[in-house]
């Protein structure tokens, strides 16, 4: 709860990330909140008042979880909202602002986009962000379970990267100026 908030300020795509981390975190405790409690708050030094607050954060999560049916695979529809929206912003910028910048970086990631694309066995209903950020998620899972990745990975990583970076900073930007 508190890295969330945090994080959907100064970034939205590592929130994203961060939120799959936690769906999957919760499907591993079953989705069952006194192990949440037990296994993951209560590992945090904080006052009560916090503790509950995050309690019912976690409960609040595991009950839209298992409300939108997504128990066992898939994201919440308030994270799906998001990556729409980043999705949108990609979109706006490659075809109404013709943002040059962007379009190269996207050009530099699009044979790794092609690529994954195939790997992945999705179609063109996943949109080129949404890949890109399941691809990320893929290679953050890796790295904490500590597994090696190609070179040729680790650069299509970066180029999902930068791209992803670049619409999370527009998207703060724009945020910035709707205040």
């Amino acid at each position: 709860m508190l890295i969330a908030r945090e994080k959907k300020k100064s970034n939205i795509a590592e929130y994203i990330l961060y939120m799959w981390q936690v769906e999957d975190m919760l499907r591993g405790l079953g989705l069952d909140i006194n192990r949440v409690k037990n296994e993951l708050i209560a590992r945090f030094q904080v006052d009560e008042k916090t503790a509950q607050e995050m309690y019912d954060w976690y409960d609040n999560l595991i009950e839209m979880m298992r409300m939108e049916k997504v128990e066992q695979a898939g994201h919440i529809q308030v994270l799906r909202n998001d990556v729409k929206e980043l999705t949108e912003l990609h979109f706006f910028l490659l075809h109404e602002v013709h943002d040059m910048r962007y379009q190269q970086i996207v050009s530099g990631a699009a044979m790794n986009l092609v690529e994954f694309r195939t790997k992945a066995g999705v179609g063109n209903e996943v949109s080129d962000v949404e890949l890109a950020l399941n691809a990320l998620y893929g290679h953050l899972m890796l790295r904490l379970q500590k597994k090696e990745v190609s070179a040729q990975t680790l650069q299509a990583m970066e180029a999902f990267g930068k791209m992803i970076g670049y619409l999370a900073a527009r998207y703060k930007k724009m945020e910035e100026e709707n205040k």
